[in-house]
């Protein structure tokens, strides 16, 4: 009999059970299930986009399962090592899969982030590569004791270069190592105890040029509000804010608008954009509240997660999408803010144009449940949104009439498809 894979190869299977198909909702084993996802994304234009997403939010055990089988079909293997669909908790299986080239892991040590550079530090196969440890001791994204374990792992491992890039064969590779199956939220939880103890987070792993051409390209903005300090955004507060601060400039006119502003400067404690190493020690909000506008856009890029989660609910719109263009921020992060209702639209109406974020379910998911998300937003969010959360949305009485009833209409269209298949 033939395998389900074939007849999707041979288009052998109607257009609704090819909708089934690109849901994952096949009668088929798992890791097969897994094989027909990465085909329809990869080659089929009219499911291929159901296909990714499914595959983003595909049950995290079965995708380890595949992830670490040296016989996993290659096209399945490539598309998880991709950097557009790598999803951090099979980073540790991919690593240690024997039929994974070398190639990968050394393409991910180049863009490692910090949490990344840990996992691969814990693979037994990675730190066997010197071509790897060379490239994280040069990468800033260390922290000090981070780039003292790359240099002690530098000094065991001989130059002799690394193994032949050709494909092992899977019967003569040896099994996955103990660590390659550890959960994703074991290791971000080692991560997260490793570093909390460090008051100030290292902010050395990011470029200050960075930050200066954030700064620079959003400097109209920042002059204009440079006379406010931090002030958390409240649900249902951001029209209170805009409109009183539109008041101040169209009816009072811009001269009179311009002394406001000098006069509150005036009034107000000076702020500063660094900080000296006495005042970093204090907690993080005593930290913010002392920064002026470009030392918050700093932080907001080069901090630490509790300050991340402060600068998110800044009021001054620059400073809170400053966040979310922090090389450090994670994947973890953003779905928290994409469904709190204290941060401003402008945050939950940006997060959608990163298409890193866009590949993780739970981020879409929470951006079309929260009620502060723009209506266009998520009318645009809810074709991704699978069958159960549609019925979950359509009947949310926090959301919008509108996105109600769509999610309504979708989940009927999607419950028929199913039926007849």
């Amino acid at each position: 009999m033939p395998r389900m894979i074939d007849t999707i190869r041979s288009s052998a299977l109607p257009s609704n059970m090819m909708q089934f198909a690109a849901k994952g909702a096949l009668m088929v084993p798992p890791q097969e299930m897994i094989e027909i996802l990465v085909y329809l994304a990869k080659h089929n234009k009219i499911f291929g986009s159901q296909a990714k997403m499914t595959l983003a939010s595909w049950d995290e055990k079965s995708s380890i399962q595949a992830a670490s089988d040296p016989k996993s079909p290659k096209e399945v293997l490539d598309y998880l090592t991709d950097h557009d669909n790598l999803r951090p908790g099979l980073i540790p299986s991919l690593l240690e899969n024997p039929s994974v080239k070398e190639d990968f892991i050394i393409r991910l040590a180049t863009y490692a982030t910090r949490e990344q550079v840990d996992i691969i530090l814990n693979s037994n196969r990675a730190c066997g590569i010197r071509r790897v440890l060379e490239i994280l001791a040069a990468s800033r994204n260390l922290t000090t004791a981070t780039t003292a374990r790359v240099q002690e792992k530098l000094t065991g491992v001989s130059a002799v270069p690394a193994t032949p890039k050709e494909d092992p064969k899977p019967a003569e590779s040896p099994a996955p190592a103990p660590e390659a199956a550890v959960p994703v939220p074991a290791i971000a939880a080692a991560v997260d105890h490793k570093e909390a103890p460090a008051p100030v987070d290292d902010s050395s792993d990011v470029p200050d040029d960075l930050v200066h051409a954030f700064i620079a390209e959003h400097s109209s903005e920042i002059a204009a509000e440079a006379h406010k300090g931090f002030e958390p955004v409240t649900f249902a507060e951001e029209q209170i804010g805009d409109s009183s601060h539109g008041d101040a400039h169209s009816s009072n006119g811009p001269t009179e608008a311009h002394g406001g502003a000098a006069a509150a400067a005036q009034r107000a404690p000076q702020k500063k954009w660094i900080l000296s190493s006495e005042e970093e020690r204090g907690s993080a909000l005593q930290k913010i509240s002392k920064l002026d506008i470009k030392g918050r856009i700093q932080l907001a890029m080069k901090g630490n997660k509790e300050e991340r989660s402060l600068l998110i609910r800044d009021g001054t719109k620059i400073v809170a999408l400053a966040v979310l263009e922090s090389p450090k921020i994670t994947d973890g992060e953003v779905e928290r803010f994409a469904g709190q209702k204290n941060v401003l639209e402008a945050v939950l109406r940006a997060i959608p144009m990163k298409r890193r974020f866009m590949k993780n379910y739970p981020i879409v998911r929470n951006l079309t449940f929260n009620p502060r998300t723009p209506i266009d937003v998520s009318l645009a969010l809810i074709k991704n949104l699978l069958v159960q959360d549609l019925r979950h949305l359509s009947g949310n009485k926090e959301v919008s009439e509108t996105v109600r009833k769509l999610a309504l209409k979708m989940f009927r269209q999607k419950l028929d498809v199913t039926q007849k298949s």
